[in-house]
C-alpha cells in the first residue's frame, strides 16, 4: 500500500496517551511471587531503610499523597504508614512482547496515567505506536508499560464501547467500500496498514480491504491471544530439546540448526524470523531473556527474584517464539498488498471527517465506580 498522502493514525484515532513511566524498576517483575516478596520486604524495613529501598524520585517518596490507580488494589495511605498485604498483582505488557507483572498501587508509580487503567479491561485493545520496530504499531490487551510512543486505547469507555476513532469515519467508509464495516475491522486493517510516521493508508477497493483485514485480525489474535496457543506452519511447535538449567546465563541462536541455546538447554525449532524480530535495535528474544537473568543490584528490592527458573517461564518463551514467527509471516503477506483505490487525508478533509473534533483528543467522561482520593478520601474524576 502506498502510504502518500495517507491520514496519520493521530487523527484516525484521535485520542492518545503517553507511555506510564514507573520511575523504578522493582514494582514490576517477571513473576508475581518475587513482587509479593519485595512488597513483604518494603513493609518490613522502617524509616531511611524503607526509604531507600523505595528508591524515591520527586514524583513518588514514602510522603507522597496519591489516589488510588483505577481499578487497582493499593492502599491511599501514605508509604510511610503503608501496612498490609501486597496488592494483587496484575499482568502487563513490559516490553513489546515482554508481559509481566506489576503491582498495582498508584504509590510506587510515577507516571500511571490514570487515564488508560479507566479503560483498561477484558475488552479493551491498546495500540503502541513502536517507530523502531519491524511494524509500526503494537496491539496488546494489557496495560502497556514502555515507551516512548504513545498508545491509543482502541475504546474510549470501560466494556467495549466507543471506538476511538474520528467521527464519520465509518460513514465514509461504508460509501466507499459498498458496506459498513466494523470497527473492530478498522482496528485490523490499521495494525496491519500502518506505515512509519505513523499513518495509514486506507483503500475503497473492497477485495484488499476484505484480505488486509483479515491479515489484521490474524495479527490482533497473535497479540492479544486470549489464552489460546497458537502453531508454527505445519502444526510445529517449539520444544526443549535439551533440559534448561536452573538458572541459565547466556543465550545464542544456532541458525543452521534453528535452534535456540540457554546455556546448555536447548530449545527448537526456532525459526529464524522469530530471533531477528526486533525493536528498538534489540532482539525481543534476548531482550525478553535479559529481563529474567540481568543481576540487579545488592540490597535492592529488585534482587528478589526466582532462585531457579520457573517453568513457566519456559511455557511463556516457547509461546513468544512461535508469536514472533507468526507475525513475521503476517507483515511479510501484508507488505505485498496492491495499493488500489486509496482514500486519501485529502478525501477526508474534503468529505469533513477530518480534522477530528477537538474532544475527540480527551479522554471520556468515566464517572464510575467512584474512585478513592488520597488518604481515604473520594476523588473526582
Amino acid at each position: 500500500m502506498t502510504h502518500d498522502d495517507a491520514p496519520p493514525l493521530a487523527d484516525l484515532m484521535p485520542w492518545s496517551v503517553a507511555p506510564p513511566r514507573l520511575g523504578r524498576g522493582w514494582p514490576a517483575a517477571p513473576d508475581p511471587a518475587s513482587l509479593k516478596a519485595r512488597w513483604d520486604a518494603l513493609l518490613k524495613a522502617e524509616g531511611p531503610d524503607r526509604e531507600a529501598l523505595l528508591e524515591p524520585t520527586r514524583a513518588r517518596s514514602l510522603h507522597t499523597a496519591v489516589g488510588k490507580l483505577p481499578g487497582g488494589a493499593g492502599g491511599t495511605e501514605k508509604l510511610a504508614r503503608a501496612s498490609g498485604p501486597c496488592p494483587e498483582p496484575v499482568r502487563v505488557l513490559r516490553a513489546p512482547f515482554d508481559e509481566q507483572w506489576l503491582i498495582p498501587d498508584h504509590r510506587l508509580i510515577d507516571a500511571a496515567r490514570p487515564e488508560l487503567w479507566r479503560v483498561a479491561d477484558a475488552r479493551q485493545t491498546f495500540v503502541v505506536e513502536t517507530p523502531d520496530a519491524p511494524a509500526p504499531l503494537l496491539a496488546t490487551a494489557l496495560p502497556p508499560l514502555f515507551g516512548p510512543g504513545r498508545i491509543r486505547p482502541f475504546h474510549r469507555r470501560p466494556g467495549g464501547t466507543e471506538p476511538n476513532l474520528a467521527p464519520g469515519l465509518l460513514d465514509h467508509l461504508a460509501v466507499r467500500l459498498g458496506t459498513r464495516p466494523d470497527p473492530l475491522d478498522v482496528l485490523a486493517w490499521t495494525v496491519t496498514a500502518a506505515r512509519p510516521g505513523p499513518v495509514v493508508p486506507l483503500t475503497a477497493d473492497p477485495g484488499v480491504w476484505a484480505r488486509g483485514v483479515a491479515l489484521g485480525h490474524r495479527a490482533l489474535w497473535l497479540m492479544r491471544r486470549d489464552g489460546e496457543r497458537p502453531k508454527l506452519p505445519g502444526g510445529r511447535r517449539p520444544y526443549v530439546r535439551a533440559p534448561l538449567p536452573p538458572r541459565p546465563l547466556t543465550l545464542r541462536y544456532d541458525r543452521e540448526e534453528e535452534a535456540l541455546y540457554l546455556d546448555e538447554g536447548r530449545i527448537a525449532p526456532v525459526p529464524p524470523a522469530a530471533w531477528d524480530t526486533e525493536t528498538g535495535g534489540t532482539r525481543v528474544l534476548e531482550r525478553w531473556f535479559t529481563a529474567r537473568t540481568a543481576e540487579a543490584g545488592p540490597g535492592t528490592l529488585a534482587a528478589i527474584r526466582p532462585a531457579h527458573w520457573p517453568q513457566s517461564w519456559t511455557s511463556e518463551l516457547l509461546e513468544l517464539i512461535t508469536v514472533l514467527a507468526l507475525l513475521a509471516e503476517v507483515r511479510s503477506t501484508a507488505a505485498g498488498l496492491p495499493p488500489a483505490a486509496p482514500i486519501t487525508a485529502s478525501e477526508l478533509h474534503d468529505a469533513g471527517v477530518l480534522p477530528p473534533p477537538a474532544a475527540t483528543r480527551r479522554p471520556a467522561s468515566v464517572l464510575d465506580p467512584h474512585e478513592e482520593g488520597p488518604e481515604g478520601q473520594l476523588a473526582l474524576i
